[in-house]
């Protein structure tokens, strides 16, 4: 990995070559500009956590980075760029979208300008190959996200004798004591603006891994089999008796539709506790309640094993940067992006992962970020987040789907539904 000052330089020299005058590529920006704009998902918490990232750059470069933050990114997203107005970069959640866009000829090839032995450092082959299409590379990881979580209060549990469930048949004696108690165990919310429902596609790939397996899984993220596939249903269903039934879940299918992703973990920390389990990935720390101390308050623990055959797999799922507007400039941040220097600023905010090899451990000063490593090391199984890697139209069918199987509707209609948007592609 070139060390910060030599990329600096290149950095300072590129940004020379804008205020010279220098040409601007076929599909790049007509004209240097002194900003550029990143569009992404992260708001709150998550817009400081970036200004702090983007402040190096803009302190040795004097270039302004922007940052714009929606809960209706794979809206505005397409509607900006098919308007002429697309902002320099996006901060892609899905895979699959980045690929949508790149299948459109809307992003730009990034191995033209990144320098191959930096990338071939800092990642290790199987991240950079997500966001590589074909032979050219698109995009690449700039936060890794476990899933598969579960959150608790160990001061609550260990005040009601609970102990934390291993396998599912530890997991229903804890239900039922939970119940039994007067208590619910699980918050679930799956409201997210334009994304509704994905927190229920998280739930049902981490159901499928555990009970289909590791080649169920990677057949049906493929579409070698189809979302009315027995081991799919099993899975919808699995799921259903759990968000659907009052006693398992804070209000029900009511409560889990009517109750925002952010907003979901917070009866965890009222007395009595709403709830006493919340299943969301790493990122989720940012939107608890002010002055809650995450390190001293929770803990987590991976999903229960359903089977001992899969033991207890880990669902993953990245932030991988693209860029939509070429300019030298942007090749400036995306140098950046890619030094130790801003990914060690992004580990100090805990909530995830950093994915480049080159980030020693003592980056990580909180002890939720050791757990995860420690569950991450201890996985049966990894695999990307399902939805993820499917194309747009099926992601969003698949979420879309979730709410309506809570809101009533059959589950064969439902998966024939979301079998339906795959097929027509």
């Amino acid at each position: 990995m070139k060390q910060w000052w030599r990329l600096l330089g290149w950095t300072l020299t590129l940004v020379l070559l804008v205020a010279c005058g220098g040409e601007p590529s076929a599909g790049s920006k007509a004209a240097a500009s002194p900003t550029l704009t990143v569009l992404g998902t992260l708001t709150g918490s998550g817009e400081t956590e970036l200004a702090a990232v983007f402040a190096p750059f803009t302190a040795a470069t004097g270039i302004a980075v922007v940052y714009e933050g929606t809960d209706a990114f794979d809206t505005v997203l397409p509607v900006r760029v098919e308007a002429g107005d697309p902002p320099d970069f996006a901060l892609f959640p899905q895979l699959g979208l980045l690929r949508d866009f790149v299948d459109r000829g809307q992003l730009v090839p990034l191995d033209t300008f990144l320098d191959r032995p930096t990338l071939a450092d800092t990642f290790a082959p199987d991240l950079l190959a997500l966001g590589t299409v074909g032979d050219r590379l698109y995009g690449f990881s700039l936060r890794t996200y476990l899933k598969s979580l579960v959150w608790y209060r160990p001061q609550v549990f260990a005040a009601k004798g609970y102990a934390v469930p291993e396998t599912w048949e530890q997991w229903e004696t804890l239900r039922d004591r939970i119940i039994a108690d007067g208590g619910v165990p699980w918050c679930l919310g799956l409201d997210s603006g334009d994304s509704t429902g994905w927190v229920g596609t998280d739930w049902i790939e981490t159901l499928l891994l555990r009970t289909g397996g590791p080649e169920i899984y990677d057949q049906w993220t493929s579409h070698q089999i189809p979302f009315t596939h027995p081991a799919v249903k099993a899975a919808f269903e699995q799921f259903g008796r759990i968000a659907q039934d009052p006693r398992q879940t804070l209000g029900g299918s009511t409560g889990a539709l009517s109750l925002s992703f952010q907003d979901a973990p917070l009866p965890l920390f009222s007395d009595p506790p709403g709830c006493y389990l919340h299943q969301q990935a790493s990122f989720i720390s940012a939107f608890f309640p002010p002055g809650v101390q995450a390190d001293e308050t929770v803990d987590i623990f991976p999903f229960p094993a359903l089977d001992p055959a899969y033991g207890r797999p880990l669902v993953v799922g990245d932030l991988l940067v693209g860029m939509l507007q070429d300019s030298k400039a942007g090749q400036a941040f995306l140098a950046y992006l890619l030094t130790p220097e801003s990914q060690a600023i992004w580990a100090t905010f805990g909530g995830h992962l950093s994915p480049y090899q080159t980030l020693g451990l003592d980056a990580y000063g909180d002890r939720l970020s050791q757990r995860d490593i420690e569950i991450l090391g201890s996985a049966d199984t990894l695999r990307y987040d399902g939805s993820d890697l499917m194309p747009r139209a099926v992601n969003r069918t698949f979420a879309s789907g979730v709410v309506d199987y809570l809101s009533g509707v059959p589950l064969d209609q439902v998966l024939e539904t979301i079998e339906a948007s795959w097929t027509r592609l």
